[in-house]
This record gives structure tokens, sequence and C-alpha cells, in this order.
């Protein structure tokens, strides 16, 4: 069997639990699956790209991230080992309904989940140490992150407003009632 077939059947394999019912034995550890995904958002099993949305987008449904930072997919008979440059999925829409503090900004990721800013799905913005840009997250699910692409984000700060938070004046934007600084604190005034 040469190295393409094997990966194949590998994939199919990770696939196939991916997909099983949920029962109630504990999946077996598999250690690392070799998949990586990668800043983009792109998935990649030994190295190629996972071209098949669909099955992104099943891997996507059994994805965890432990306490430790680590990531898993988990399926009902395996459980195995992944890596993740930033994070596993980037926001690559943004839809606003209504408007000012109680409009609602609703992301839809690479993998086809929406998500809602709101307490339960926080807006975070770090800034890159190397190049001091901002690298904004939105919480999707369970510790499982979707970086904004860029031009998410520009469409983003475009809705932006400065307000007062405590003692500062900070430049963010409202969903759902709450505001979500944009900028950093060190730089509000």
């Amino acid at each position: 069997m040469d190295e393409a077939e094997a990966r194949a059947r590998a994939l199919a394999r990770i696939e196939a639990a991916a997909a099983a019912p949920r029962g109630d034995a504990r999946p077996r550890d598999c250690g690392y699956f070799d998949i990586h995904v990668d800043r983009n958002g792109s998935w990649f099993y030994r190295g190629t790209p996972i071209n098949r949305a669909s099955l992104v987008r099943l891997f996507s449904t059994v994805l965890e991230r432990d306490e430790a930072g680590a990531y898993w997919l988990t399926t009902p008979a395996e459980r195995g080992c992944i890596t993740v440059e930033d994070a596993p999925f980037l926001a690559v829409e943004l839809d606003r309904r209504g408007e000012g503090r109680g409009q609602a900004l609703i992301f839809r990721t690479n993998v086809g989940d929406f998500v809602t800013a709101d307490a339960a799905h926080p807006l975070r913005v770090e800034t890159d140490p190397a190049t001091q840009e901002p690298r904004p997250y939105i919480l999707v699910r369970n510790r499982l992150e979707a970086r904004l692409a860029r031009p998410v984000f520009y469409a983003l700060v475009e809705l932006g407003s400065e307000e007062r938070t405590g003692d500062a004046v900070r430049f963010g934007v409202w969903s759902m009632g709450i505001f979500f600084p944009l900028d950093r604190a060190e730089d509000a005034p």
C-alpha cells in the first residue's frame, strides 16, 4: 500500500469514527492523529490539505479543547490529539442585526457555525507580540475560538464607538447589551 492510500484509509477511519453514534463506552486514546489546523483555519492530514468541506465540518463538531489547552478530536470510538497553530476556526463573515447597544453581532465561521457575541461568546483582542497588530477572537463553544479574518475585523471596527468604562474611555462594539473593547486597555486615555 502506498503512502497516499494509507493516508486515505487512516483519514476514512477517523471520519467513520466521528460519524458513529455516541455510546456509553469511553473512546480509545489513539495518541496523535497527525491533523494540523493552520492559522488560516485550513485543516491538514499528514501535511496534505483536507479539501472536503463536509469532512472538515464533521471533524469540527467533535473537536474539544482541554483545560491545559490541548486540542482533541473525540469520537464515540476514538480520541486523538491534533495541533492547532492559532485558533481552530476562522470568522469569515459578520452580520449586524439592530443598532446601538441592543444590536446583535453574528459571526459565521469557516466551518459553518454561527455565533452571536454575547456573555457566553465574548469577543477579545490580543496583540501580536512580533507585529503589534491586533488578533481578535470570538469564543465559539467550550474553549474553542475563531480568529476574526482581517476583513471581518475591519467591518467590526467600522461599527465601533468610544464608551466610558470605569475611569477610562474605550473603543469597542456593543452586542446583546454588552460592550466589548477592541482597543488595548493600556492605550485607553
